[in-house]
């Protein structure tokens, strides 16, 4: 086993008296050890409740032999981050999470791990260590949060509190009603409770075979969860003895079931940066040309918050992601996963409890999937869209440019009255060089929302959105603006039309045009002159390519 070279003769005497001084004892060395690797913090909801999960997992991995060796990685919440200097650092956390990762499991020689996690970039990024690293591991993913009530109806973090911004600053909602709104909206541990980025993940990663059967699914507060766990730590003692590693499980067609399962579901548009990224560090290559060949060929089967009125409970009650897997049929690859069971034998035995819920092809509440990639003279290299939480009538529009050169600048517009319905709210130097982090733009899009112009004003930028954004919202335009991309020279009044169903994003200016002000323009300023951020930005690529950074040893 990899632990060996920390046990085994006489050069390791050191190592064995510093694992006895953990408390381990002569008799379990030989065992498996298990690297047990918690983003439990206080300052997320979605992880407050992970240290009941680490002891079932930790109990899990005894009782079948191995030795539980728990450390810590840092976590991110988007939500508490957002609309604030904050969210700079958000995206670039996945990066120092996979990297924390491949220092602890290398550095201790650990045969295995467990990757306990819940939200946006974490999941992500302890996906990215495991492909990095190729030793055996199995996720397990936290679980959602029940959804808030409120008035009389189920409300989330988005629905509720986001877009309720604009209903306050209209006057449709008095401070009371908000200050009641804030209380109610997330009634407890676990990932927001609609289809946001993190349960999209979470979701995407047991579709991929890299979390048990039922897991991206169950309640944070659920008994089922501690089970789940428990079984997690059972199973990565059985495939570090069996040899099965991460990459036998994550392969192309393990990675195509978890794009097929994200574009069923309508999932958020932060999978286009992060089941690349993770492709990316397993040596495969997953470019947004395959992504919205995914999305052609697969239905939307769900309408889970933002898109519709159904939560993650309604999905899991209504069979979770083997139900999804089952409905989809043979798209679904036949492929390894962490339980044991390959991926057909989990749709076979999967029931759908719900017709509504999880509905079937003929039935879909669309033909395409969620997830739509744009190209264009804006974005050569690529956009990407949410298309099943746009209105009909506004998946083909054209509108005058309004120009923010930053997030904070279209967010005091958008509150202050200023935007109008015909507009096209562009905010770039905002992408992952520019930004530099490529900041989310929950903000400005839920107070659209809330102000009623979800299907009269657009919204383009070289940042990224929430898996809470709705309306016809245009992110990742690639190449971003910072790096010299066409967003960088459009200018107040011209017309951007964005037709979704004919992958299509233009700008009306001329070549020539484009080419004089080319000649003008000049990079802005970096935002961030000190710290990590400013060597993110040196090395981070465009979203088109995941926003990986790149190896300095191979150029640009």
């Amino acid at each position: 086993m990899r632990s060996d070279v920390l046990i085994k003769g006489l050069e390791a005497a050191p190592h064995r008296a510093l694992l006895y001084g953990c408390g381990l004892r002569r008799t379990d060395l030989g065992k498996p050890l298990i690297g047990l690797a918690s983003s439990a913090t206080d300052l997320i909801p979605g992880h407050i409740h992970l240290p009941r999960l680490e002891r079932a997992i930790e109990k899990g991995i005894h009782a079948a032999g191995g030795i539980a060796l728990k450390f810590q990685v840092a976590g991110i919440c988007d939500g508490i981050s957002m609309g604030h200097s904050g969210m700079h650092y958000s995206l670039p956390s996945r990066e120092l999470i996979a990297d924390m990762v491949e220092s602890i499991m290398l550095a201790h020689s650990l045969d295995g791990m467990v990757l306990l996690t819940n939200c946006d970039k974490i999941t992500p990024g302890m996906l990215m260590a495991a492909a990095r690293l190729d030793v055996p591991a199995i996720v397990v993913t936290g679980g959602p949060m029940l959804a808030g009530l409120w008035g009389g109806r189920r409300i989330d973090i988005v629905n509720g509190v986001f877009e309720a911004m604009g209903r306050r600053s209209k006057g449709e909602m008095t401070d009371s009603e908000l200050d009641a709104l804030e209380m109610a909206a997330c009634p407890g541990a676990g990932s927001c409770a609609g289809l946001f980025t993190a349960n999209t993940m979470a979701c995407c990663t047991e579709a991929m075979g890299m979390s048990l059967p039922y897991c991206g699914t169950a309640l944070a507060v659920s008994s089922e969860k501690d089970r789940i766990a428990y079984t997690s730590g059972e199973r990565i003692v059985a495939l570090v003895r069996k040899g099965i590693t991460a990459r036998k499980i994550m392969t192309k067609e393990a990675i195509e079931n978890a794009l097929c399962v994200d574009m069923a579901l309508g999932g958020s548009t932060n999978t286009c940066l992060h089941i690349p990224a993770i492709a990316h560090e397993a040596g495969l290559n997953v470019p947004f040309k395959t992504i919205d060949e995914v999305s052609k060929a697969t239905p939307t089967l769900t309408r889970i918050s933002p898109a519709g009125d159904h939560f993650m409970e309604d999905l899991h009650a209504a069979g979770g992601i083997p139900a999804v897997m089952q409905r989809l049929g043979t798209r679904i690859n036949d492929c390894l996963t962490v339980s044991g069971l390959r991926t057909r034998q989990i749709a076979r035995k999967a029931v759908v409890l719900d017709e509504n819920v999880i509905r079937t092809e003929e039935t879909a509440y669309r033909k395409e999937g969620g997830i739509a990639v744009l190209w264009g003279n804006l974005a050569p290299e690529g956009c990407v869209v949410k298309q099943s939480a746009i209105a009909p009538e506004a998946l083909c529009m054209t509108g005058t440019a309004k120009v923010f050169d930053d997030e904070p600048a279209a967010m005091k517009a958008i509150l202050a009255g200023e935007i109008e319905k015909g507009m096209m709210v562009v905010i770039r130097y905002e992408g992952p060089k520019g930004g530099p982090g490529m900041r989310e733009m929950l903000h400005p899009t839920s107070a659209l929302a809330g102000m009623g112009l979800l299907t009269g004003v657009g919204l383009i930028t070289d940042g990224r959105f929430s898996g809470g954004t709705r309306g016809p919202c245009v992110g990742h335009v690639s190449p971003e603006a910072a790096a010299g991309g066409p967003l960088g020279l459009v200018r107040n009044g011209d017309q951007i039309t964005a037709d979704i169903p004919s992958r299509r994003i233009e700008l009306h200016v001329s070549k020539a045009e484009l080419a004089r002000r080319k000649k003008t323009w000049r990079a802005p300023r970096p935002k961030i002159t000190s710290g990590w951020l400013t060597r993110y930005a040196e090395l981070v690529t465009s979203g088109a390519q995941g926003a990986v950074l790149r190896d300095p040893t191979k150029g640009r």
